[in-house]
Protein backbone atom coordinates (compact mmCIF):
# COMPACT_ATOMS: atom_id res chain seq x y z
CA UNK A 1 0.00 0.00 0.00
CA UNK A 2 1.35 3.51 -1.12
CA UNK A 3 1.58 6.36 1.58
CA UNK A 4 -0.91 8.21 2.66
CA UNK A 5 0.53 11.78 0.84
CA UNK A 6 -0.92 13.89 3.46
CA UNK A 7 1.76 11.95 5.81
CA UNK A 8 4.42 13.92 4.11
CA UNK A 9 5.36 17.28 5.89
CA UNK A 10 3.41 20.44 5.29
CA UNK A 11 1.00 18.54 2.69
CA UNK A 12 -1.85 18.13 5.01
CA UNK A 13 -1.76 21.45 5.77
CA UNK A 14 -1.92 22.07 1.56
CA UNK A 15 -4.87 19.78 1.16
CA UNK A 16 -6.97 21.43 3.67
CA UNK A 17 -6.09 25.44 2.40
CA UNK A 18 -6.97 23.50 -1.41
CA UNK A 19 -10.30 22.34 0.23
CA UNK A 20 -11.53 24.77 1.85
CA UNK A 21 -10.49 27.67 -1.10
CA UNK A 22 -12.50 25.15 -3.42
CA UNK A 23 -15.45 24.86 -0.92
CA UNK A 24 -18.51 26.33 -1.95
CA UNK A 25 -19.46 26.59 2.42
CA UNK A 26 -17.55 26.40 5.13
CA UNK A 27 -16.29 23.05 6.49
CA UNK A 28 -16.34 21.27 10.02
CA UNK A 29 -13.39 19.53 11.08
CA UNK A 30 -15.57 16.46 10.64
CA UNK A 31 -16.75 17.20 7.08
CA UNK A 32 -12.50 17.55 6.48
CA UNK A 33 -11.30 14.83 7.97
CA UNK A 34 -13.84 12.73 5.73
CA UNK A 35 -13.26 14.89 2.81
CA UNK A 36 -9.87 13.62 2.90
CA UNK A 37 -10.04 9.92 3.60
CA UNK A 38 -10.93 9.71 7.00
CA UNK A 39 -8.14 11.58 8.78
CA UNK A 40 -7.74 12.10 12.50
CA UNK A 41 -9.85 15.01 13.51
CA UNK A 42 -7.24 16.02 16.00
CA UNK A 43 -4.51 16.18 13.73
CA UNK A 44 -6.87 18.23 11.23
CA UNK A 45 -7.42 20.37 13.92
CA UNK A 46 -3.69 21.06 14.58
CA UNK A 47 -3.16 21.44 10.81
CA UNK A 48 -5.79 24.03 11.03
CA UNK A 49 -4.70 25.76 13.85
CA UNK A 50 -0.85 26.34 11.72
CA UNK A 51 -2.73 27.65 8.88
CA UNK A 52 -4.69 29.77 10.67
CA UNK A 53 -1.31 31.25 12.45
CA UNK A 54 0.57 31.42 9.31
CA UNK A 55 -2.52 33.50 7.20
CA UNK A 56 -3.13 35.81 10.17
CA UNK A 57 -0.75 38.40 8.42
CA UNK A 58 -2.00 38.13 4.72
CA UNK A 59 -4.72 39.67 2.89
CA UNK A 60 -7.44 36.58 3.47
CA UNK A 61 -7.29 35.12 6.65
CA UNK A 62 -8.72 31.99 7.69
CA UNK A 63 -11.60 32.49 10.11
CA UNK A 64 -13.68 29.53 12.51
CA UNK A 65 -17.60 30.56 13.08
CA UNK A 66 -19.75 28.40 14.78
CA UNK A 67 -17.26 25.18 14.37
CA UNK A 68 -17.15 25.39 10.99
CA UNK A 69 -13.99 27.21 9.01
CA UNK A 70 -13.54 29.26 5.82
CA UNK A 71 -11.12 32.03 4.37
CA UNK A 72 -12.17 35.30 4.32
CA UNK A 73 -10.62 38.87 3.57
CA UNK A 74 -8.85 40.10 6.48
CA UNK A 75 -10.90 43.21 8.29
CA UNK A 76 -9.18 46.22 7.56
CA UNK A 77 -8.86 45.35 3.94
CA UNK A 78 -12.79 44.37 3.49
CA UNK A 79 -13.86 48.16 2.10
CA UNK A 80 -11.70 47.33 -1.26
CA UNK A 81 -14.19 44.66 -1.80
CA UNK A 82 -17.41 46.13 -0.95
CA UNK A 83 -20.06 46.69 -3.61
CA UNK A 84 -20.71 50.29 -4.52
CA UNK A 85 -24.25 50.31 -4.05
CA UNK A 86 -25.40 48.42 -0.47
CA UNK A 87 -28.41 47.59 0.75
CA UNK A 88 -28.71 49.07 4.82
CA UNK A 89 -30.54 46.47 6.63
CA UNK A 90 -31.97 48.51 10.11
CA UNK A 91 -33.98 46.88 12.42
CA UNK A 92 -36.15 48.31 14.66
CA UNK A 93 -36.02 48.17 18.88
CA UNK A 94 -38.19 45.40 18.60
CA UNK A 95 -36.22 43.48 15.70
CA UNK A 96 -33.06 44.45 17.99
CA UNK A 97 -34.17 43.26 21.18
CA UNK A 98 -35.71 39.75 19.94
CA UNK A 99 -32.47 39.02 18.34
CA UNK A 100 -30.48 39.89 21.29
CA UNK A 101 -32.82 37.37 23.80
CA UNK A 102 -32.74 34.80 21.02
CA UNK A 103 -29.10 35.34 21.18
CA UNK A 104 -28.53 35.26 24.59
CA UNK A 105 -31.21 32.84 25.59
CA UNK A 106 -31.64 29.99 22.72
CA UNK A 107 -33.33 28.41 21.95
CA UNK A 108 -36.76 29.81 22.63
CA UNK A 109 -40.25 30.02 21.58
CA UNK A 110 -42.40 33.03 20.42
CA UNK A 111 -44.09 32.94 24.16
CA UNK A 112 -41.05 32.81 25.88
CA UNK A 113 -39.72 35.52 23.96
CA UNK A 114 -42.64 37.53 24.82
CA UNK A 115 -42.42 36.60 28.30
CA UNK A 116 -38.87 37.95 28.69
CA UNK A 117 -40.12 41.34 26.79
CA UNK A 118 -43.46 41.90 28.40
CA UNK A 119 -45.19 42.20 25.13
CA UNK A 120 -46.02 40.33 22.64
CA UNK A 121 -44.13 39.91 19.63
CA UNK A 122 -45.56 40.03 15.93
CA UNK A 123 -44.57 37.65 13.53
CA UNK A 124 -43.63 39.97 10.88
CA UNK A 125 -40.54 40.84 13.42
CA UNK A 126 -39.31 37.39 13.56
CA UNK A 127 -39.81 37.05 9.59
CA UNK A 128 -37.05 40.03 9.79
CA UNK A 129 -34.54 38.06 11.42
CA UNK A 130 -34.92 35.19 9.45
CA UNK A 131 -34.98 37.27 6.36
CA UNK A 132 -31.82 38.85 6.91
CA UNK A 133 -30.71 35.00 7.95
CA UNK A 134 -29.62 35.92 11.43
CA UNK A 135 -32.67 33.54 13.24
CA UNK A 136 -34.14 30.18 12.17
CA UNK A 137 -36.25 27.40 13.75
CA UNK A 138 -34.76 25.21 15.29
CA UNK A 139 -37.24 21.72 16.32
CA UNK A 140 -39.95 22.35 18.78
CA UNK A 141 -40.55 22.77 22.65
CA UNK A 142 -41.30 19.20 23.28
CA UNK A 143 -44.84 20.89 25.76
CA UNK A 144 -48.28 20.89 24.90
CA UNK A 145 -48.71 22.85 21.65
CA UNK A 146 -44.96 21.93 20.88
CA UNK A 147 -44.36 25.62 19.44
CA UNK A 148 -41.73 26.12 17.38
CA UNK A 149 -38.19 27.48 18.89
CA UNK A 150 -35.61 29.84 17.74
CA UNK A 151 -31.58 29.97 18.08
CA UNK A 152 -29.25 31.93 15.74
CA UNK A 153 -27.44 31.14 12.95
CA UNK A 154 -23.84 30.69 11.63
CA UNK A 155 -24.35 33.73 9.24
CA UNK A 156 -25.21 36.06 12.59
CA UNK A 157 -22.00 34.76 14.18
CA UNK A 158 -19.95 35.74 10.96
CA UNK A 159 -21.81 39.26 10.88
CA UNK A 160 -20.99 40.26 13.67
CA UNK A 161 -17.81 38.45 14.15
CA UNK A 162 -18.25 36.34 16.44
CA UNK A 163 -16.73 32.46 16.45
CA UNK A 164 -18.91 31.11 19.05
CA UNK A 165 -21.86 32.42 21.13
CA UNK A 166 -19.29 32.44 24.20
CA UNK A 167 -17.88 35.86 22.20
CA UNK A 168 -20.67 37.97 22.84
CA UNK A 169 -20.87 41.11 24.63
CA UNK A 170 -20.97 41.12 28.58
CA UNK A 171 -22.59 43.87 30.03
CA UNK A 172 -20.13 45.70 31.55
CA UNK A 173 -18.69 45.42 27.60
CA UNK A 174 -22.17 47.05 26.05
CA UNK A 175 -21.94 49.49 28.76
CA UNK A 176 -17.87 50.43 28.24
CA UNK A 177 -19.19 50.51 24.34
CA UNK A 178 -21.79 53.09 25.12
CA UNK A 179 -24.21 51.11 23.75
CA UNK A 180 -26.46 50.33 26.35
CA UNK A 181 -28.37 53.77 27.73
CA UNK A 182 -29.58 54.21 31.38
CA UNK A 183 -33.49 53.58 29.40
CA UNK A 184 -32.11 50.36 28.61
CA UNK A 185 -31.71 48.68 32.11
CA UNK A 186 -34.98 47.14 31.58
CA UNK A 187 -33.46 45.12 28.83
CA UNK A 188 -30.74 44.25 30.69
CA UNK A 189 -32.28 42.22 33.03
CA UNK A 190 -34.10 40.80 30.20
CA UNK A 191 -31.05 39.41 28.66
CA UNK A 192 -28.97 38.69 32.11
CA UNK A 193 -31.67 37.95 34.49
CA UNK A 194 -35.05 36.68 34.26
CA UNK A 195 -37.05 39.86 35.08
CA UNK A 196 -39.86 41.19 32.53
CA UNK A 197 -40.06 44.35 31.20
CA UNK A 198 -42.27 47.02 32.72
CA UNK A 199 -45.47 48.67 30.08
CA UNK A 200 -44.23 51.71 31.60
CA UNK A 201 -40.58 51.60 29.88
CA UNK A 202 -41.74 50.54 26.53
CA UNK A 203 -44.76 52.28 25.99
CA UNK A 204 -44.40 52.13 21.82
CA UNK A 205 -43.30 48.79 21.62
CA UNK A 206 -46.29 47.00 20.22
CA UNK A 207 -46.65 49.75 17.86
CA UNK A 208 -42.86 49.00 16.66
CA UNK A 209 -43.46 45.27 16.24
CA UNK A 210 -46.84 46.10 14.20
CA UNK A 211 -44.04 48.48 12.19
CA UNK A 212 -41.88 45.42 11.90
CA UNK A 213 -45.13 43.36 10.05
CA UNK A 214 -45.60 46.14 7.77
CA UNK A 215 -42.13 46.62 6.74
CA UNK A 216 -41.85 43.13 5.71
CA UNK A 217 -45.06 42.78 4.24
CA UNK A 218 -44.15 46.36 2.12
Amino acid sequence: MSPDPTDEPGTLERALEATLFAAEEPMSVEALAGHLGGLAHGDVREALGLIEARYRARGVHLVERAGRWHFETAPDLAHLLRREKEQVRRLSRAATEVLAIIAYHEPVSRAEIESIRGVQTSAGTLDVLMEAGWVKPAGRREVPGRPVIYATTPDFLDHFGLASRRDLPGIDELRAAGLLDPVDEAMESALYGSGRFDQDDEPDEQQSDEDDTAHDEG
